[in-house]
């Protein structure tokens, strides 16, 4: 049954659908306001609504857990009148970009909430770090949401032939996933860029420098975020963006503008990793056993393919890299896998000693 609940629309260039309408419905009849959280600080929020931007509490809907709290991309349920007003609830959300928190706890924090495109901004002031693109990546990925890299300051690659190669490069490390050149500086790529995110909202991600703001100001078409300039030892900036925005672009679509991630720590990501070394899985189906580390395990296709030099050994380390780290986080909240690595750790371990056991015996 589909609801015949609708608001104005002074929504719909902030994402505002059928779907949205259908699910609010419920607090429609609770007499409550649909908004979209366009920041978040502090406990409170603002809202954007039909009646304008309205800033509420989110006491009533801020558990202890990082995961539950309101977020930039939420949409809510908000009191229309009331001093202060507060949010009541946020809908089920589509999709949600979460990393590992900081703590000990293993918890996932949630950046964005609600997002058709993740928008990995790498800069080209200096050297590519294709292990950082592919993390991003993989939280990409397993978000839900369309992952697309965008390489910053172009204008300061200016020989063509050395740009192709930087792109061919992170193509490799980001098999499915567009990749474009962009340069706020003198609008190129802006248009292709504008053209992608014009159908739905998009998170923007990078690290601080990677001209995040700029390219932001860029697309919004005038200086909404503040700008700094990066250091020129290592391209790296301040914190421009302290807080996640969301704009509504002049061409259509929703950015949400992020601080910058010193820290991109996985969160749960197997299927994120999986996507991101699409090409290790499937060569991973070949191994002579299921269970393949693609280590040293005779008929490993994973490493022959490393020998053959049709899989780069970089690509192989990250895929390692990422894996383990994955692996132990899920192993902090479920007994079972840590059961399951415990058993693989001791079954390694006795296969090592065996090794060894033999070699000596050799040496005799």
């Amino acid at each position: 049954m589909t609801s015949t609940f609708a608001v104005p629309s002074a929504l719909a260039p902030y994402g505002w659908d059928a779907s949205w309408a259908d699910a609010f419905a419920p607090y429609a009849a609770d007499g409550l306001l649909p908004g979209r959280v366009v920041r978040v600080d502090r406990g409170q929020c603002d809202v954007v609504t039909a009646d304008g931007v309205l800033r509420a509490d989110t006491a009533f809907v801020t558990p202890h857990d990082p995961m539950r709290v309101v977020c930039t991309g939420d949409w809510v349920a908000v009191d229309p009148a009331g001093n202060p007003r507060y949010v009541r609830a946020y809908l089920p959300r589509r999709t949600a970009f979460v990393r590992s928190t900081s703590s000990k706890r293993s918890e996932g924090q949630i950046l964005a909430a609600n997002v058709d495109h993740a928008v990995v901004a790498v800069s080209l002031a200096v050297e590519l770090d294709l292990g950082r693109v592919e993390r991003f990546l993989a939280l990409a990925w397993e978000s839900g949401a369309q992952p697309v890299v965008v390489l910053t300051k172009a204008d300061l690659v200016p020989d063509p032939v050395t740009l192709a190669h930087l792109v061919q490069d992170v193509e490799t490390s980001a098999p499915g996933v567009p990749v474009l050149t962009v340069s706020a500086h003198d609008g190129d790529g802006l248009d292709v860029l504008a053209a992608v995110l014009g159908n739905g909202t998009s998170v923007l991600l990078g690290q601080s420098g990677a001209g995040k703001s700029t390219l932001a100001n860029a697309l919004k078409g005038e200086d909404v975020m503040s700008v700094q300039a990066a250091r020129d030892v290592d391209g790296k900036g301040r914190h421009t963006t302290t807080t996640r925005n969301l704009l509504a672009l002049p061409g259509g679509g929703v950015l949400i503008d992020t601080p910058g991630l010193r820290g991109v720590g996985l969160y749960d990501a197997e299927t994120g990793v999986g996507q991101v070394f699409s090409e290790i899985e499937e060569l991973a189906e070949d191994c002579r056993f299921h269970d393949c580390a693609h280590e040293a395990e005779p008929g490993c296709a994973v490493l022959a393919a490393v020998d053959s030099g049709d899989l780069p050994a970089r690509r192989l380390d990250s895929y390692r890299k990422l894996k383990r780290e994955n692996q132990w986080i899920v192993a902090k909240t479920d007994a079972r896998v840590r059961a399951e690595l415990r058993r693989d750790w001791k079954r390694k371990g006795a296969e090592g000693r065996a090794a060894m056991e033999a070699k000596r015996r050799g040496w005799r």
